[in-house]
């Protein structure tokens, strides 16, 4: 037992020090090692719980007898909802939920263990216990807390996992399903645990398998196409998971079956959320991919996502699309299979009507990627508003949308420079953009860019009328 005066110097083990009073022989020893790791992991959790424990002090009689296994080690407060971990340790609920999934730490506060399984087994026993303690004491203040409501298992997890595979049971469960995983970060991580995510991915998978066998070879569904609402919940349910780095990697396989499913998802799928889902999901997913995977994407995949910025389904999606473009460029020939799918005159007719710097600074990091090959390059010059609008963006944006646009320019200007392109870029103003880069501050890289370009082709441009003569003085010799 342990009396409420006592709860204030109370050092409870959980490891966390305390400064004891030199006068109290009963005091619990000092730890001199202020600055080990162990004090630094867990130095929070007394400064957390100091309101707690006045709160609990104000409402309890000074000579009241708390059972010291009532007391929650995390809150110091007694315990309405006492839970056990897997370490074997008992916390309050809200205590230990908001450690582990609000805080997002991924040890026990006791035993320092790593929490490998973090489903909660409710302690009934403790429970009642403390119910009828505080049933027998309400003259010394205490009230009897409520019954706690149900909390998720994962058995039940798992049961409403197996049963969705039942095409009788699938929408049933899957919407229960979607109901627990967006109630709290909690229940996704225990989700998660469960292996949601595979059991989730192969519904779509023999979905999108099933409907592709029903079409006539070689025909494709549009949007307007028929994709069981049982893939849509699926994927919405795998997508607000919100999945670590390693269930993530998970869902590629050892096929890339999952891919190829999400890739028909936005081809297929009826409705604009769940084609959202698919490209936001196939984001996070290739962000962390191996390279092989990001160099085995296929042309089909570049062309639905040229039609995921063409469609304009959501500013999400969009992001999402510009943002995995830029991740995926860079490996093996996707620049060319971008290319070719014709990203490069969306991406451009996108720039000219982009107002937001965000937007904007990831449209031309794309345009960037891209003119490193010469179909991004042939795709961009033929577009009429192409130099123009790249041009124009210098200086408008941000330090980095400059600094990527001239990148461009002088791509292009290096390995496309013919007569008519250098004459282009001359009547558009391109060069005297380049020379007024010279003279301000716009970064080293865009400095040194600029300077290279109108070296390459001072010939043709330095004795230009069309260059300002404030600007003659910038030209590199």
């Amino acid at each position: 037992m342990v009396r409420a005066e006592s709860l204030r110097s109370r050092d409870v083990e959980i490891g966390c020090p305390i400064e004891r009073d030199e006068d109290n022989d009963e005091g619990f020893e000092f730890n001199r090692q202020r600055n080990s790791p162990k004090n630094r992991l867990f130095s929070n959790l007394l400064n957390l719980s100091l309101k707690s424990r006045d709160s609990l002090m104000a409402n309890l009689d000074s000579d009241m007898e708390v059972p010291c296994f009532f007391i929650c080690p995390v809150s110091l407060e007694i315990m309405k909802d006492p839970v056990t971990l897997s370490t074997g340790i008992t916390y309050d609920r809200d205590s230990i939920e908001k450690w582990l999934f609000s805080q997002k730490n991924n040890v026990c506060p006791v035993t320092r263990q790593v929490v490998v399984d973090v489903e909660l087994t409710p302690n009934h026993t403790l429970r009642r216990l403390i119910q009828s303690w505080c049933t027998l004491n309400p003259s010394s203040g205490i009230e009897r807390f409520p019954t706690p409501r149900h909390q998720i298992s994962k058995t039940e997890i798992l049961k409403l996992l197996k049963d969705s595979k039942s095409p009788q049971l699938q929408m049933k469960c899957l919407k229960k399903l979607k109901t627990i995983v967006m109630e709290n970060e909690k229940n996704k991580r225990l989700m998660e645990s469960a292996g949601a995510a595979d059991y989730l991915a192969s519904i779509i998978i023999n979905i999108d398998n099933n409907t592709r066998s029903l079409l006539p070879a070689g025909e494709v569904s549009g949007v307007d196409g028929c994709v069981s609402t049982g893939a849509d919940e699926a994927l919405s349910i795998i997508y607000h998971l919100h999945l670590s780095p390693p269930g993530l990697k998970s869902l590629f396989g050892k096929t890339g079956e999952f891919v190829e499913a999400l890739t028909s998802v936005m081809q297929r799928a009826a409705s604009y959320e769940s084609r959202a889902y698919a490209v936001m999901l196939l984001k996070e997913m290739l962000e962390v991919a191996e390279p092989m995977q990001v160099t085995s994407l296929t042309p089909r995949f570049f062309m639905l996502l040229v039609q995921i910025l063409v469609d304009d389904i959501s500013r999400k999606a969009t992001k999402a699309t510009l943002k995995l473009l830029i991740n995926v460029c860079p490996w093996g020939r996707n620049r060319i299979k971008a290319a070719e799918a014709g990203v490069v005159p969306v991406l451009i007719d996108s720039l000219f009507d982009s107002t937001e710097k965000r937007d904007s600074e990831m449209l031309i990091m794309v345009l960037d990627q891209l003119c490193h090959c010469a179909e991004g390059r042939a795709e961009l010059l033929k577009h009429a508003g192409g130099l123009a609008v790249v041009s124009k963006k210098i200086f408008r944006v941000s330090t980095v949308a400059s600094e990527k646009a001239v990148s461009i320019l002088h791509s292009v200007a290096k390995f496309s420079g013919n007569r008519s392109v250098v004459q282009e870029m001359l009547r558009l103003g391109v060069v005297g953009k380049l020379c007024l880069a010279l003279q301000v501050d716009c970064g080293r890289k865009t400095k040194e860019s600029a300077r290279d370009i109108l070296k390459m082709h001072s010939r043709v441009w330095k004795n230009s009328f069309c260059i300002p003569s404030n600007l003659i003085v910038s030209y590199p010799s």
